[in-house]
């Protein structure tokens, strides 16, 4: 199938960014005193917690997993889970499987995700949407519905537009020279609109590691807008 133009740029874009990607990252997180495994590893974390009956999923996609920063924690997190990896850029996931090999199945996104309806048990999706142009939404949540089971659950996690130091960071990071924030209430009307539900919405990444001793408040902070980053979970409506 024929790329739209918002495809292809965004391949061109990721493709020419994935050799630098690792190290960009780490310089422009390195105002928080952490590195970006930390922030990996948070999420990887969070998502799992999430599953609060402790029933983790069996089949899981990555959308948009970038150079692999993520696999290395859903081992950790998800051990019986088959993860598949999907990403735009052909150079990415060829770094990602240079960085760790093993038994993850790659999917390179073209106008669609290359798999049958109801293939994934779970989505996850980290700090992509903001690279997607938000007319283009609405497309890929519907893509993302029809490749998620019945009452499959998928997890968004994006920056803050809200938080300024979030805003700050990315202003001057070059990985997000074409990004466009999104409120986390946005795109939750977008998920409602387009066949989810149950979706909730929660802030993450209150403090900085000079104030990590204050972490532990962090799960009482969900519902506070100011959180450097938001997580938007939500169901597929049968």
């Amino acid at each position: 199938m024929k790329k739209n133009r918002f495809d292809t740029k965004l391949e061109a874009e990721f493709d020419l960014l994935a050799d630098e990607y690792y190290s960009q990252h780490k310089a422009n997180v390195a105002i928080t005193g952490e590195d970006p495994e930390y922030f990996s590893k948070y999420k990887i974390a969070d998502f799992a917690k999430s599953f609060k009956d402790g029933v983790l999923p069996k089949k899981i996609l990555d959308f948009g997993s970038g150079i692999g920063n993520s696999i290395q924690y859903f081992r950790e997190y998800f051990p019986n889970s088959h993860l598949h990896c999907a990403d735009v850029s052909a150079r990415s996931i060829e770094l990602s499987k240079t960085r760790f090999p093993g038994d993850e199945v790659y999917l390179q996104i073209d106008d669609l995700i290359p798999m049958p309806d109801h293939s994934f048990d779970a989505v996850f999706s980290a700090c992509v949407f903001h690279h997607i142009p938000h007319e283009e939404h609405a497309k890929w949540i519907i893509e993302l519905r029809r490749v998620t089971r019945p009452d499959g659950v998928l997890a968004i996690y994006e920056h803050n537009p809200l938080n300024p130091l979030t805003v700050a960071a990315v202003n001057t990071c070059p990985l997000d020279a074409n990004a466009r924030l999104i409120r986390a209430g946005m795109m939750q009307q977008d998920l409602i609109k387009n066949g989810w539900k149950d979706t909730n919405i929660e802030y993450k990444l209150f403090f900085p590691a000079a104030l990590r001793s204050l972490r532990f408040l962090e799960p009482y902070l969900r519902k506070i807008f100011l959180g450097a980053q938001w997580r938007l979970t939500a169901k597929n409506r049968p």
